[in-house]
């Protein structure tokens, strides 16, 4: 009997699971001996927390709760000038009736026999902000894997939460350190160099359009511009010739996501066509095309066009969420640096039943800026103005900031606001000089957060969807008849939106930079 028991014990010892291989069973990334040390090393060094600030170490990356609370202690305390040891440290626990909690004076000294050096403190809190990274790692990973489950869940909401709490996870505990003049400035010299040999002076994406790359010098990294016009005036016709002057740049093409609400992908690849191929775009729609124009169409435009990195979305009621996603995976996937989007207003924001349109517009405004400042890339809002351009008198229908519909938060994100002013849209067919308008098109730079303002005039050749540089781009006639140029001089420029404002009656929408 005796013995079959201890037969039947020797089987269930057999049996028995090795909890380690099992998921839940394993031990978080940890490293309690370095936290220690690195605790034990501040109350002994008097400079010793200043070399922590480099490594972006903060009381929830340590692992052991004790922990977490005295080195907050330190940090109000250097907050304060406090200096940090065994002694102030205990004080400062004592005072929040936290000492107890942490195991008393006895625990807090001993934090200190670990230490044998602070020569490796920096090391020491980088291995420490390590595992504090896997052990978050681990558990957005669970987060993503128990919604991925819920039937409920909306799948790109998910993706755009994964994406946002991955990066949140490198922007918070990664940051950049700062740098020492001399490195600074041998990139500094080293970028003055490279523009100097450059024939062209544009930093940014390049526009196409030499008088409107003088004013921006190009679009420039992180920056958030609207273009803005009322309907019909042609802010697509104009946003598809920036994307594709961009996209096939003879010197260095750059990759563009062009993002369109309004109308389908073979709609805007036919404008496209028209564009780069000069053949009129109601005969590509229609499909009359004379023989030698369907050459044309492709020798000129689909030869060049199926090769240029311009990559389309026509996802119709595209929420902001979606779009980061896209925007995100279109970056890392096909190195895009220039995004478009047709038009912002057509956009929906987070869904909240609670906000109105014009909370929903801020909130995807500053979204985008938010987006453009993430992946470094210059983003174009298309937007839709007002009715107000309309209802003004015949002199003044060049369009302002406060025409921009639905919220005031665009004109305020935004790093360039720009207008499409045609005066034969207003039946205005000729100007001051009695000379014809067709085709004269203004764009307006209202705002420019790093530049000056300006106002450029093209020319719209409307039937076959392109824009080009005015020969005469100084001629300073915007339709009203009493419009002129915008001085170059910031002591001019003043007396020149007084004598304007007086001109129009006050409403005349000045300024100059912010």
């Amino acid at each position: 009997m005796e013995i079959t028991n201890i037969n039947r014990d020797k089987k269930r010892r057999k049996s028995s699971i090795d909890v380690s291989t099992l998921v839940y069973g394993k031990i978080p990334p940890q490293a309690k001996e370095l936290e220690e040390a690195v605790l034990g090393a501040v109350m002994l060094e008097k400079s010793a927390f200043d070399s922590l600030i480099d490594t972006n170490l903060k009381p929830e990356c340590f692992y052991v709760e004790a922990h977490q609370i005295i080195f907050k202690a330190m940090q109000d305390m250097q907050q304060r000038g406090t200096p940090i040891d065994i002694l102030t440290v205990v004080e400062e626990l004592k005072t929040k009736e936290q000492l107890d909690a942490v195991g008393g004076p006895y625990y807090v000294t001993k934090l200190t026999n670990t230490v044998v050096s602070t020569a490796h403190i920096d090391a020491h809190a980088r291995i420490i902000l390590q595992k504090f990274i896997q052990r978050e790692l681990i558990r957005i990973s669970g987060e993503i894997i128990g919604d991925a489950y819920e039937d409920s869940t909306d799948v790109f909401d998910l993706l755009d939460d994964s994406e946002t709490k991955m990066f949140n996870i490198t922007n918070n505990y990664l940051k950049k350190n700062f740098e020492d003049i001399g490195n600074v400035l041998a990139k500094t010299i080293n970028r003055i160099d490279e523009l100097r040999t450059k024939e062209e002076d544009i930093s940014g994406v390049p526009s196409g359009f030499a008088s409107l790359d003088r004013v921006t010098y190009g679009w420039q990294p992180t920056d958030l511009i609207i273009l803005a016009a009322r309907p019909s005036v042609g802010k697509t016709a104009f946003a598809l010739n920036l994307a594709r002057n961009a996209a096939l740049n003879p010197i260095k093409p750059i990759a563009v996501g062009f993002f369109s609400l309004e109308m389908s992908a073979s709609q805007l690849v036919q404008r496209i066509l028209s564009a780069e191929s000069e053949v009129p775009l109601e005969k590509i729609s229609r499909g009359k095309l004379e023989e030698h124009e369907y050459q044309q169409l492709h020798a000129k435009g689909i030869k060049r066009l199926e090769i240029a990195p311009l990559y389309i979305d026509d996802t119709a009621a595209l929420n902001i969420f979606e779009f980061r996603a896209k925007a995100r995976r279109l970056v890392n996937k096909h190195n895009v640096g220039l995004i478009i989007i047709d038009y912002l207003q057509l956009m929906s924001g987070s869904g909240d039943r609670n906000s109105n349109r014009e909370q929903e517009i801020s909130n995807i405004s500053r979204n985008l800026k938010a987006l453009a400042k993430e992946l470094n890339i210059p983003i174009i809002a298309l937007s839709q103005l007002s009715r107000a351009v309309e209802t003004r008198k015949e002199s003044n229908k060049m369009p302002q900031l406060s025409d921009l519909r639905e919220s005031g938060a665009i004109e305020q994100d935004a790093d360039i606001v720009m207008f499409i002013y045609r005066p034969e849209y207003h039946e205005n067919m000729q100007n001051e000089h009695g000379e014809s308008t067709k085709g004269d098109t203004f764009i307006r730079i209202a705002k420019h957060r790093n530049g000056s303002l300006d106002n450029i005039k093209l020319r719209a050749h409307l039937h076959i969807q392109k824009f080009e540089d005015d020969n005469d781009n100084n001629s300073g006639l915007m339709g009203g008849g009493n419009w002129k140029p915008i001085p170059t001089d910031p002591n001019d420029q003043a007396k020149f939106f007084v004598q304007k404002s007086k001109m129009n009656d006050g409403d005349f929408d000045a300024g100059y930079n912010e």
